[in-house]
């Protein structure tokens, strides 16, 4: 695990939500209207929340962890940046929605929750947040040891066969390889970018022409690697699944909207996978 990325991507990702909070309008008034922003496939995963104790991981600004909350779960969301937390506490306050936030590296907080002996009834992640994680082994064994005996672990995310594109679909990276990857542009607005889709209820232009001033970097993990991970740390896989669209995320050229927030490949294209979920418990 090396802090010394984690750092830099704290510091990336502290200018650029503000270049996404900047595009979304009023989210208070969006929750207070019964406004959610969590998926059929996360919440199927999920299943009925009521009452349960839920561990948001990668929780950026709070907008899916409030959304859980919706469903009456007792919602904790970690960190790493702190646009992002003060955000989120500002908007659960403003909307009337209890959850908890925390600031945190996710590794040092997991590290100190297993040493109160907090327990939670769901770990849930989605939705771009592999590549920012420097230790996938580690990261799984402390998820397994958070997880109560009857606990399940969430994961949503796009597909790594994407990062392996370029815009025009066509091959460019290596599926396996090993080494992270410097962004020298730092963590971009890809809300602007997918504005239709990632904001709520309206669209404010905010933000223009946003460079950020600091690098990012990213950690490129095959499904066999997170797969085996979760696995050697003593979880079982229920669910796996694949999905032909990615929710939310048009990155790549000429992507065509399929109803509900979803994005699938030109019209004609073999279909490849975009996105895809785990469903482990202990």
């Amino acid at each position: 695990m090396n802090k010394k990325f984690h750092e830099a991507n704290r510091l990336s990702w502290n200018a650029a939500t503000i270049a996404h909070n900047s595009h979304k309008g009023d989210q208070a008034a969006f929750f207070k209207q019964g406004g959610n922003t969590l998926y059929p496939e996360e919440l199927s995963l999920l299943g009925d929340i009521k009452g349960l104790n839920i561990l948001h991981l990668q929780c950026n600004s709070g907008q899916d962890t409030l959304s859980l909350a919706q469903y009456e779960a007792n919602v904790t969301g970690v960190d790493i940046s702190d646009e992002a937390i003060n955000f989120a506490r500002q908007l659960s306050a403003d909307s009337d929605i209890p959850a908890q936030f925390h600031r945190a590296d996710i590794f040092d907080w997991m590290e100190q929750a297993i040493t109160k002996n907090l327990q939670f009834d769901r770990v849930f992640c989605s939705y771009g947040v592999l590549f920012w994680l420097s230790d996938l082994k580690n990261w799984a064994k402390l998820i397994s040891q958070l997880l109560a005996p009857e606990g399940k672990f969430i994961l949503v995310e796009f597909h790594p066969v994407t990062l392996c594109l370029n815009a025009q679909w066509q091959p460019c990276n290596d599926y396996f390889g090993e080494n992270s990857v410097v962004e020298a542009e730092g963590v971009v607005d890809y809300v602007a970018d997918c504005a239709e889709t990632l904001c709520l209820n309206e669209i404010i232009k905010g933000i223009t022409d946003f460079q950020n001033p600091h690098p990012s970097y990213e950690f490129y993990w095959g499904i066999h690697e997170v797969l085996n991970a979760l696995i050697q740390a003593e979880l079982r896989i229920e669910q796996f699944n694949e999905y032909p669209y990615s929710n939310g995320w048009s990155g790549l050229a000429g992507m065509r909207h399929i109803g509900g927030g979803k994005l699938a490949q030109p019209e004609g294209m073999p279909r490849i996978p975009l996105m895809y979920s785990v469903l482990a418990g202990k």
